[in-house]
């Protein structure tokens, strides 16, 4: 049966639908799931279901996951036709919740920043120093600060951010890319 909406699960229920068969999807993108995950979940990008991608078939149960939750539920409708026949959860709280109560997740501390944070970073040091060389040398500097502002602001209202399309293509960030199917050009 196919729910409409997730449902809220706790990661102690969590863990005994997972042990029951239920399989547990990440839907965060490759550089937040490459940094921390659950041990034994799929991943299923957001940006992936959001271009028709279903989830996995296999088991009547799935339990998705984010950071927080937030993502989860703010993408539920999405998420819950992805499930394709399945009784579709959301685990409360995300990974987070899960790292909290002490539950194992597999970690590589060493992978590059996520893209967002890298994004949070790069415009909070344009602003700071628009900010600085406008007080200082030239109040045309505080032109940067609009810069900054005007291209979050159409992140947020496209949802398309050009200065994380930028970043994703640094070297740091190649292996988080996402990789073209060699089958589909095998034609």
């Amino acid at each position: 049966m196919s729910s409409l909406t997730l449902k809220p699960v706790h990661h102690g229920e969590a863990r005994k639908l997972i042990s029951d068969g239920a399989l547990l999807i990440d839907i965060r993108e490759m550089d937040e799931h490459a940094r921390e995950r659950i041990p034994g979940g799929k991943h299923l990008p957001l940006s992936q279901v959001q271009k028709g991608a279903k989830a996995p078939q296999g088991s009547p149960v799935v339990i998705y996951y984010c950071r927080s939750g937030y993502r989860t539920v703010a993408n539920e409708g999405l998420l819950s036709a992805a499930a394709a026949g399945c009784d579709a959860y959301v685990l409360e709280g995300g990974i987070e919740a899960w790292r909290d109560a002490g539950l194992e997740t597999e970690r590589q501390p060493s992978t590059v920043i996520e893209i967002s944070r890298q994004v949070q970073i790069v415009a909070g040091l344009m602003a700071l120093t628009g900010v600085i060389l406008g007080t200082f040398f030239n109040p045309w500097f505080y032109l940067l600060d609009l810069l900054v502002g005007s291209g979050l602001t159409f992140a947020g209202i496209t949802g398309t951010c050009p200065m994380a399309l930028l970043l994703e293509r640094l070297p740091w960030n190649a292996r988080f890319r996402p990789r073209a199917n060699p089958a589909r050009h095998a034609a």
